[in-house]
């Protein structure tokens, strides 16, 4: 097998000349989203590089408790993440993303790697923490554009919204067409990449496995079940999200309440 060139320190940072482009492209245009991109840049640098200390030793102890933990840890953080994106408030709306995130977790990672790759130890830190990882950082940004779209557009057609529930719709019914709305906003750009992935480029996991030296035809069977995981988990995310905090977002008349979002 041909050796897997390794990426040193100093030619790991010197990479982050590339970030050039975009800060100054975002500069110019005075879109005020420097700051965000440097402190997103920091931070995915910080907790990336304590993940990769952090699994080094976690591989080894392999403790499902410990397991487990980490990815409360991540759930929370992702949980975090979307709110405060979306522009919600984080006391009303955090116990439903954060309760949405868990089940989606638990009920695909049950699925792919307890019956597709069979495991005996669905727990097992090489494969739980990984897989965990990838779903939840696929799936922050269906949950912010999908709960961004569903409550910001109900509370601009406000009128349209109660019309439906005076002519006798249900919630239910009156919600439907906002509901289908969010889902197309969110992954109609999703389904069109997973729609020509392959053709046009190898995936970014793939690509990952394959310059870390696994053969090319066990990172596709791999790539084609993350990609179906991943998927399934943002689809179901995002709808349980919506579900859990309609039951906070709304009064006792159908209404939806002005206090959910952050000033």
């Amino acid at each position: 097998m041909e050796k897997v060139v390794d990426i040193n320190y100093f030619a790991l940072f010197s990479g982050y000349a590339l970030m050039l482009i975009p800060v100054l492209a975002l500069w110019y245009y005075k879109t005020g989203l420097v700051k965000d991109t440097l402190i997103a840049t920091t931070r995915m640098t910080v907790q990336l590089l304590l993940v990769g200390l952090y699994l080094e030793y976690i591989f080894k102890l392999n403790n499902a408790l410990i397991n487990i933990a980490w990815v409360v840890l991540m759930s929370v953080i992702a949980s975090y993440t979307i709110i405060r994106r979306s522009g919600l408030k984080m006391k009303l709306f955090f116990i439903p993303v954060l309760l949405s995130g868990i089940i989606s977790i638990a009920v695909t990672d049950a699925y792919f790697l307890g019956f597709v790759i069979k495991l005996d130890n669905v727990f097992n830190a090489r494969y739980f923490i990984p897989v965990t990882g990838m779903l939840l950082g696929n799936t922050i940004k269906n949950v912010v554009i999908a709960v961004d779209a569903f409550y910001k557009r109900i509370d601009e057609e406000e009128t349209y919204y109660r019309r439906h529930l005076a002519n006798g719709a249900t919630k239910k019914e009156a919600l439907l067409p906002f509901m289908r709305d969010a889902l197309r906003v969110a992954f109609n750009p999703m389904i069109a990449t997973t729609a020509i992935m392959g053709l046009i480029s190898l995936p970014g996991m793939m690509t990952g496995q394959i310059l870390g030296g696994s053969n090319p035809n066990i990172a596709v069977k791999y790539q084609i079940m993350l990609l179906i995981t991943i998927f399934s988990s943002a689809v179901l995310n995002v709808v349980l999200t919506i579900f859990f905090s309609n039951r906070i977002a709304f009064d006792a008349f159908g209404n939806l309440k002005k206090g959910i979002f952050r000033n």
